[in-house]
Parts: C-alpha cells; sequence; structure tokens
C-alpha cells in the first residue's frame, strides 16, 4: 500500500497550516499515491498485453498452419521467416517456438485464446487488426487460400470482431501485398494492386485516395501500435506494412498525377 505520498503531504501541509494543513496535505498526499498506483498498473497492464499478444499470435499461427491437415515445410519456414523478419532471438525465438507448437495440439483452445486477447486489446481495432493480418499471411504462406484455412479465418475474425465483409477486404489487401512482394518490389507494383492494397476502387476520386491512405498509415503507424500494446518485436511488420501502403499511393499519384 501507498502511503509515502500521504505522510509527505501531510508533514508539509502541517508544517505551513497546522490541524486544517495538516488535512489538505493528507488528501493531496493520497491523490499523488493513487496516480503512482495508476501508473504502475497501466504500465504492468501494457506489459501484460504485449506478452499476451506475442503469444497469442504465435499460437494462433501454429493453429492456422495446421489447418490445411498437416503443418508444412512452408508454414514453418514463413514462422521462421516472421521470426527473422522481427528479429526474435534467444529465449524470446523459444517461446515464439514452443506457443507455435501448442497452438498446432489437438486440443489448443482457439476461442478462449481469442477471447483472452480481445480483452487485454480493450477494443483497440488497429491492434486486433494487425493481429488478424499475421494471421492471413500464415494463412497465405503458399500463396493460395483453402476453403478450411478461410473457414478459420472467419472464426478468428468474428472473435475478434470482424464480419465477413472486413475478413475478405482484408484478404484481397494481404493477397495484393503477396503478389507484389513475389514479384519483387516496388518496380513491379502494378496500378491494379495498388488500388488493392489501399483497398479501395479504381474508379474513386483523388479525396477518396487520399483518406485511403492516410487511414491506413494511421492504423498501421509502429510507433502508436507498439503504445498500445504491439510487442516491440512485431514492429519491424508494422514498418513493412507502411512501406507496401505508401509504395502503392506513390504508384496511384504517379498514375493520376495527383500532387
Amino acid at each position: 500500500m501507498r502511503i509515502w505520498g500521504k505522510l509527505f503531504g501531510g508533514a508539509i501541509g502541517f508544517m505551513f497550516g497546522k490541524f486544517i494543513g495538516l488535512v489538505i496535505g493528507l488528501w493531496l498526499g493520497h491523490q499523488v499515491d493513487k496516480y503512482a498506483a495508476a501508473s504502475k498498473q497501466l504500465t504492468q497492464r501494457g506489459s501484460s498485453r504485449q506478452a499476451i499478444f506475442f503469444n497469442t499470435t504465435f499460437s494462433v499461427m501454429g493453429h492456422v498452419a495446421k489447418a490445411s491437415g498437416q503443418v508444412t515445410a512452408t508454414d514453418i519456414k514463413i514462422a521462421s521467416l516472421l521470426m527473422d523478419q522481427m528479429r526474435i532471438t534467444g529465449q524470446a525465438r523459444i517461446d515464439a517456438q514452443q506457443a507455435f507448437r501448442d497452438g498446432k495440439a489437438s486440443n489448443f483452445d482457439l476461442r478462449g485464446s481469442l477471447k483472452a486477447f480481445r480483452l487485454i486489446a480493450m477494443g483497440r481495432s488497429d491492434l486486433l487488426q494487425m493481429f488478424m493480418e499475421i494471421q492471413i499471411q500464415t494463412a497465405l504462406a503458399d500463396g493460395k487460400l483453402e476453403a478450411k484455412e478461410h473457414a478459420l479465418l472467419l472464426t478468428i475474425a468474428q472473435e475478434l470482431g470482424f464480419g465477413r465483409m472486413q475478413l475478405d477486404a482484408l484478404l484481397k489487401r494481404w493477397q495484393a501485398e503477396y503478389q507484389y512482394h513475389q514479384q519483387g518490389g516496388q518496380q513491379s507494383l502494378s496500378i491494379e494492386q495498388a488500388y488493392q492494397v489501399l483497398g479501395i476502387e479504381a474508379n474513386v476520386d483523388d479525396q477518396q485516395i487520399k483518406r485511403s491512405y492516410r487511414k491506413l498509415m494511421n492504423e498501421h503507424h509502429p510507433d502508436k501500435l507498439v503504445a498500445k500494446g504491439l510487442p516491440p518485436e512485431m514492429m519491424e511488420l508494422a514498418k513493412r506494412k507502411t512501406q507496401d501502403i505508401q509504395a502503392a499511393y506513390d504508384r496511384i499519384k504517379s498514375e493520376r498525377g495527383m500532387r
């Protein structure tokens, strides 16, 4: 129990105002103690949120990888590449690998894990979306989406509060990004892929393009996501996402002659 604020405030108050000063000093000290306790609790909660995000991400990845019947070499490779992108080494990598194995187990509680994650995410839609995008990336590791994988992604989306249309929009965007990276980067980004990455149709006006671009950049801003609970190890994924969004926007601007 924190009492130092009360003791200090009470002592200072008594020195300057006797009994009334003591009362005022105790009250002010109590507010300081409350603030300090709340700050510590928020810090602990943030660390807990990052730990749950980290563990749930890799355990659900393992579950998604097994959706088609068995975990393939490609599934394991994409998990390893993801860890490499995040620069996860040492104990953190061991923990991620164990979580991935836990997710492959037949008794893995998918819905329970997702409910716990959604609860600690506290309704942060951008954080939930980042998680969803990582699972989509896992399902599309081989460039195709099987029926069982789609059904599982839909279950994950619904548990996190996303509808079927939102999932389909995310899938369409990620498929465009996958093709973009498979073809070698920005030089091969087609105008059709650019519109898909931004999640818009080719017939929208310039203002809508700018709004979509700003919205996506805000949702995937690495520093903002980490502050909301994204593990620091996953900042590299957010950075790569913003680079793709920027490349798509630049491609469309060039095509349209936008300023």
